[in-house]
């Protein structure tokens, strides 16, 4: 829950005692997921200064490890940017170790990193949703693929005894049944035919193992249950909150990133002018000018703007050849330098229907039975039934431009406007849990 304690509750923290930790995204995902665990552990004391989260360039995995393909990278490229933050974290702050807190694939780098010689550096390693042991157990579908439980990476890197690397704690969290990337087949990605690799596939032989019922993938990382877990695996005791504990006065920067061909980069865009509005909360309109235009420099950041801890907002931002994109957001309790930004991109034959809206999810899936979502008075279309497996929902609206659209999912609530798509505008609901 987002601002439910007073900022009096929040412990003074020595650093000396706390080591830096380095979150690392998953696969497609960019810096920016990690923003509310970072906040629940500033808001349990953990120094902001010991919080880093890695955006790694090429964020999507390759069809085949070792053949290169453009705008994807192998587990190494990833393991050699990780070095690099390493190594700078470690001179920033003295700390002969770092924590690791890995997501999805960004497990396969950590684990990589530790056992290739990085273990010395590494004083403990979190483990969420990681595809350990891969998502697909196929001899003919994404044979040389890190996602496939018979490919030569992950035969070598889960070879021996123990597959937990000696002197650094490691602990697994994943679900216990709900994780679309650990299923004993391949329905919930759309290979019913294809055997998967059962849900327990994230756990390690010689790891602490943790399964928490009911979270989907992102949940394993991105959740107030999945903090929890890491806070005590970490101290040994529960956090004071689980809850972000909101300060007041609030600072936001980031950057803009894009696109190459299909695939997402984490590579800043030069020359893309910003804009960040404050929202009424009801209706989504702009109360008064901008409180930031921004023209980003040659890596894309953007920012400082300073804004109030209950204004809800809105990014706007035009990228030539793909959108003018309007990003809605609850209100930001804290202040991040993660807040990262990536143009949508308008579908064929979108732009002939009136006005386009995105609701999603970055930290999570929805999940039909177990998420109340809206857009404006109805369900979004392709929720699917059991295993949520879907974090993105477009609604085309015959509307004129400038109405008022509500996104939903379960308490979160979002006031967005719609923009013409005929002009090349989109409309992201961007939800924060």
């Amino acid at each position: 829950m987002i601002g439910a304690a007073s900022a009096a509750s929040v412990p003074r923290a020595r650093a000396a005692a706390k080591p830096p930790i380095v979150f690392l995204h998953g696969n497609g995902d960019t810096a920016s997921l990690w923003v509310t665990t970072m906040w629940r552990f500033e808001s349990n004391g953990w120094p902001r200064d010991r919080l880093h989260a890695v955006d790694f360039r090429y964020p999507t995995g390759r069809r085949v490890e070792d053949e290169p393909q453009p705008g994807a990278s192998s587990v190494a490229e990833a393991v050699e940017q990780l070095a690099d933050e390493v190594a700078a974290i470690r001179r920033q702050t003295g700390a002969a170790k770092v924590v690791l807190v890995a997501q999805s694939r960004g497990g396969l780098v950590a684990r990589m990193f530790t056992k290739n010689g990085g273990a010395d550096q590494v004083e403990a390693m979190i483990l969420c949703g990681a595809v350990n042991h891969g998502v697909l157990d196929s001899n003919t579908i994404l044979l040389g693929s890190a996602f496939n439980a018979n490919s030569a990476f992950l035969r070598r890197l889960n070879a021996g005894p123990s597959e937990v690397v000696p002197g650094v704690r490691t602990m697994t969290i994943r679900s216990t049944d709900m994780d679309k990337f650990a299923q004993p087949d391949g329905r919930a990605i759309g290979l019913p035919q294809v055997k998967g690799t059962g849900h327990d596939a994230p756990a390690l032989r010689g790891a602490t193992n943790v399964a928490i019922p009911g979270l989907d993938h992102r949940e394993t990382g991105y959740s107030p249950q999945a903090f929890a877990a890491m806070w005590r695996f970490l101290t040994g005791s529960a956090p004071r909150t689980v809850d972000v504990v909101a300060e007041r006065r609030v600072t936001l920067s980031g950057k803009i990133s894009g696109w190459m061909g299909d695939l997402p980069t984490n590579i800043g865009l030069a020359g893309v002018r910003l804009e960040v509005y404050a929202l009424d909360a009801m209706t989504g309109e702009r109360r008064g000018p901008p409180l930031l235009k921004h023209t980003t420099g040659k890596n894309g950041a953007w920012g400082p703007v300073g804004v109030s801890p209950s204004d809800n907002l809105e990014f706007v931002f035009a990228v030539p050849g793909l959108s003018t994109t309007h990003v809605y957001r609850s209100p930001f309790p804290r202040s991040s330098n993660v807040v990262n930004l990536r143009p949508q991109r308008l579908a064929a034959g979108e732009a002939g229907k009136g006005a386009i809206i995105h609701l999603s999810r970055p930290r999570g899936y929805f999940g039909a039975g177990r998420d109340h979502v809206l857009l404006g008075s109805r369900i979004p279309p392709g929720i699917p039934h059991g295993v949520p497996a879907v974090s993105d929902l477009t609604v085309a609206y015959p509307l004129p431009a400038g109405q008022c659209v509500i996104g939903q999912c379960n308490s979160e609530t979002i006031a967005a406007r719609t923009w013409p798509a005929a002009d090349g505008h989109v409309s992201v609901v961007e939800l924060t849990e």
